[in-house]
């Protein structure tokens, strides 16, 4: 059949919807997902199984196509689930992201206008300084397939990562296979190699490979570890973390229980905005260092930080905006429930000379009362929360404690919208919403807003 794309979900699939009958003969609604298609575009597609109400299916043939779809150069497209709009040139990608952006705070009541038109990069490829790979059960690595956690896609690129990270992942890639090492089996949850963590400062050039494995390097897996240490050393003298991490937990995430310092040290240098920070295996850092340094500069420039005011940072990681920030403010405050991140924010601080700032590991809303008591009321208040948004509970204290102007860096348009809906009855005016693109050719948009307490 021949179906119109009508839209894009929030995976970055296009939707179709088609009437049916059923059994009964009576009308029936089908919804479905088509991955790798574009708004408009008509398509032909093969339904399995059209008793359900929606299905995904792949495209057969694109009878008319975008005016914006152009040929994906990476050969793992189709399949690997890294990317999901690299059928669309990129021009076509920043409009659909300053679409969403607007849409979502249209939905809440403010004006679309007040968001920019998406900032891009010159260069959306070998953007991200980390990336995870997964082994699968016959020790092949590569990422998961699209919308399928349970199969790997066996890569032999990746256009999105830089070229060591990807040499380096390679290369540990030929060691599992010459030593016929096995993966882990997610359904079994039996065999040795999980995850590869590969992670790299784009300022200083040094690069971290962290083995995630379900047992020690000792024993009879040592001179295979020997060989993996010897081929680094060799070949990638910028490996300055070599790590062996286990992980016996049944959950699917790049943790460990033990670490095994194999070669250098447990950490890499960054640098950001002329910051050093240091980054472990579990810091969480900006994925796209370029663009990274583009939110600092906006949410410096749109907040307009001044040398006398007091400031607060919620969700203050390891202090990536907190430092910048610092030296502009007279006080700063940052706070964050991660408790080796508050660490690393104080650790970060002292290794840059900066004296003025106070890190509290606590919980957002009740960090603010406990800073308040403390540090005095703020003239300047800046959030960048996780995913979820900073929810109605800590966004209603934020505007009781009445900073004049608040700065609001999201990684998510939709939570975005519905969090500043809660500083309206407080007595804040959105004031612009600057789009900025950190993860080219997927659906994902960050934002820089601000707000201003009318007096």
């Amino acid at each position: 059949m021949v179906v119109t794309i009508h839209g894009l979900d929030k995976k970055g699939s296009g939707q179709a919807e088609v009437w049916r009958k059923n059994e009964l003969g009576n009308p029936k609604k089908l919804r479905l997902m088509i991955p790798q298609t574009l708004p408009g575009e008509k398509v032909r597609v093969t339904v399995d199984h059209p008793e359900k109400k929606r299905r995904k299916a792949m495209p057969d043939e694109i009878v008319e196509a975008h005016p914006e779809r152009t040929d994906a150069p990476c050969p793992h497209f189709e399949r690997c689930g890294g990317c999901v709009w690299q059928h669309w040139t990129y021009e076509g990608q920043l409009k659909e992201k300053t679409k969403h952006v607007r849409k979502a705070i249209e939905a809440e009541g403010f004006d679309p206008a007040l968001v920019r038109d998406t900032i891009g990069m010159d260069e959306p490829w070998q953007y991200r300084n980390k990336m995870e790979f997964t082994f699968a059960p016959d020790g092949s690595m590569g990422l998961h397939e699209q919308g399928n956690f349970r199969k790997v896609i066996s890569l032999e690129t990746c256009l999105i990562a830089s070229e060591q990270m990807v040499e380096a992942a390679m290369e540990v890639a030929g060691w599992v296979k010459d030593h016929e090492l096995e993966g882990y089996n997610k359904d079994t949850h039996e065999g040795l190699l999980r995850h590869l963590m590969v992670r790299q400062s784009f300022a200083t050039g040094e690069l971290m490979l962290a083995v995630f494995s379900t047992q020690g390097p000792g024993g009879e897996l040592q001179p295979a570890v020997d060989d993996l240490k010897a081929r680094v050393e060799k070949k990638f003298p910028h490996v300055k973390s070599l790590l062996w991490m286990e992980n016996t937990d049944w959950a699917d995430r790049t943790q460990a229980e033990e670490i095994h310092l194999l070669a250098g040290r447990d950490y890499i240098n960054d640098e950001m905005d002329g910051y050093r920070f240091r980054l472990w295996f579990d810091t969480f850092f900006q994925t796209n260092p370029v663009q990274a340094q583009k939110l600092v500069d906006l949410a410096v420039e749109m907040s307009e930080p001044k040398k006398k005011e007091k400031m607060i940072d919620l969700f203050c990681g390891v202090g990536t905006f907190s430092l910048p920030f610092a030296s502009r403010v007279g006080k700063l405050a940052g706070i964050e429930i991660v408790e080796s991140s508050i660490e690393s924010a104080k650790r970060n601080a002292e290794d840059n000379g900066i004296t003025n700032t106070y890190f509290l590991a606590k919980d957002a809303r009740k960090g603010i009362d406990q800073v308040l008591e403390s540090f005095g009321h703020p003239e300047l208040l800046m959030l960048d929360p996780p995913r979820s948004g900073a929810g109605g509970k800590v966004m209603r204290r934020i505007g009781r404690s009445q900073p004049e102007r608040i700065v609001y860096v999201s990684c998510n348009p939709d939570t975005f919208a519905t969090d500043i809906k809660e500083l309206e009855p407080f007595g804040y005016t959105l004031d612009a919403v600057q789009p900025v693109d950190l993860f080219p050719h997927t659906v994902h948009v960050e934002c820089v807003a601000t707000l201003t307490l009318n007096k």
